[in-house]
C-alpha cells in the first residue's frame, strides 16, 4: 500500500482518526484487503483496523500480515493489566485478531500470500518452543488454521471447488 488509500483521497499520515475510518469504510474487498496488510499501525489502528478486521471480505494472510505488523512480541508475555494505558487499544486489536483467526473467522483465498511467510514460521516455532517448556503466550494462534496458508502442500489448486473463497459479505455469523 503507498502512503495514500488506492483512491488517493487521504493523505494517511496527516488524516484523523474519523478520516482513516471514512476512508477504509469506501474501500473495496480487495482494496481492504491491502489496507489490512500494509497499514501503519503507528497510525490510528484502533479506529481504522478495528472496522476492517471486522469485515467478513478479508483473508487469512492479510490479517496475519496485519497482525505481524502489530508486532505482537510486545505484549506476548504481559498479562493484560501490565499493558500501559497508551498500548492497551493495540493490544486488544491483535487479541481480537488471535480470536478470530483461531475460530475460523478469515479463510484462506486462493492466490492469497502472506507478506511475511518466514516471520510467521518463527512465531508458530516459537509457540511450539513455549510449549515445551510449558509457558504460554497471550497470542497463540492455531497451527492447523495458520498452516493451512503456510503449508504449500495443503494448498489446493485455485481451480478445484473446495478452494474458491465464497462471497460471505452478506451472511451473518447469527443465524436468524
Amino acid at each position: 500500500m503507498n502512503k495514500t488509500t488506492p483512491k488517493d483521497s487521504l493523505e494517511w499520515e496527516e488524516g484523523t482518526p474519523e478520516d482513516h475510518l471514512a476512508q477504509v469504510q469506501k474501500l473495496s474487498a480487495e482494496e481492504l484487503r491491502d489496507f489490512v496488510a500494509n497499514y501503519d499501525w503507528d497510525l490510528y489502528p484502533e479506529q481504522a483496523l478495528g472496522w476492517a478486521l471486522a469485515q467478513k471480505s478479508l483473508d487469512l494472510a492479510s490479517v496475519l500480515s496485519a497482525f505481524l505488523k502489530g508486532d505482537p512480541q510486545r505484549f506476548n508475555y504481559l498479562p493484560k493489566r501490565d499493558v500501559s494505558e497508551e498500548f492497551q487499544g493495540e493490544a486488544h486489536l491483535l487479541d481480537m485478531i488471535c480470536m478470530r483467526v483461531n475460530s475460523g473467522f478469515y479463510l484462506v483465498f486462493p492466490g492469497s500470500k502472506l507478506i511475511a511467510p518466514q516471520r510467521m514460521f518463527r512465531w508458530l516455532n516459537g509457540q511450539q518452543s513455549d510449549r515445551q517448556r510449558g509457558v504460554q503466550g497471550r497470542y497463540v494462534l492455531d497451527d492447523k488454521i495458520v498452516g493451512e496458508l503456510l503449508d504449500k502442500d495443503l494448498q489446493l489448486d485455485a481451480n478445484h471447488p473446495a478452494a474458491v473463497a465464497k462471497d460471505r459479505s452478506n451472511t451473518s455469523l447469527l443465524k436468524d
